[in-house]
């Protein structure tokens, strides 16, 4: 569903260059969650945004439904839902308003429209404020219909950047459903965060970020026979301890 081949993208010339991302490489298959997890600044989101073809990669490519994101990233956005706590709501517009506009950006008809925010608004128990200004909504509210917003046109694959970034204990576990959702209906799902104790909950596998580098791969159960360590958190320590180390793979 996803295959990433030796991804690389580097910012600035010559001196003054910064390697974001090195020859990454990794595939999801449909119904697996894979958590991408690195610190701020291992080149998590710069990954996501060459997946969703709004970044050219320096070299290497990405592949979504045996299509290549360098040859149709047009046709590559559509098959593609974005979930970013960055993500704003248009205050003025309710969650229903919202969800219609962007389903019918992405083409759908006008009853197709209503059908699916229907859908949207039962899987993720929007009724009590899908006709409420979006300003009066409370933050999970909004996290809410940002997830429904994600899959308004039914996309196959979905990508989370920082999908819990100032959420509390409820509407994380908002998340956590919302996750589960996907993976019941195949969904291709990556993860990003650096929320690592929470990644154990969400993800099947994992790839270890380290400046710009994938150092480890692997399901919860492997990482740990690999690096002798029970946590996700502890093998990142131990990758900042030792940075000469990580930087070569060992």
């Amino acid at each position: 569903m996803i295959s990433v081949q030796k991804l690389t993208r580097i910012f600035g010339e010559g001196d003054d260059s910064v390697v974001a991302v090195n020859e990454l490489s990794f595939q999801v298959a449909p119904g697996e969650v894979y958590g991408l997890l690195g610190a701020n600044g291992a080149g998590k989101t710069t990954t996501l945004r060459m997946i969703m073809g709004l970044l050219s990669p320096s070299s290497g490519d990405v592949e979504i439904l045996g299509q290549h994101v360098s040859s149709h990233p047009d046709r590559i956005k559509r098959q593609i839902g974005l979930v970013s706590a960055s993500a704003g709501l248009y205050q003025w517009l309710t969650p229903r308003e919202i969800l219609e506009f962007f389903a019918g950006g992405y083409g759908l008809t006008r009853e197709e429209a209503t059908a699916q925010v229907a859908r949207l608004a039962e899987l993720m128990d929007l009724h009590r404020f899908l006709d409420r200004r979006s300003a009066t909504l409370s933050t999970g509210q909004k996290q809410r219909v940002n997830l429904a917003r994600a899959l308004v046109h039914d996309p196959p694959v979905v990508l989370l950047d920082e999908p819990t970034r100032g959420l509390d204990v409820v509407g994380s576990q908002v998340v956590f459903d919302f996750v589960r959702t996907l993976r019941e209906a195949r969904k291709a799902i990556v993860v990003c965060t650096h929320q690592l104790d929470e990644a154990e909950r969400l993800c099947d596998r994992f790839g270890l970020l380290f400046r710009g580098q994938l150092i480890r791969e692997g399901t919860l159960t492997e990482l740990r026979e690999q690096t002798g360590r029970q946590s996700i958190v502890e093998m990142f320590v131990d990758l900042l301890r030792a940075p000469s180390k990580a930087e070569v793979g060992v």
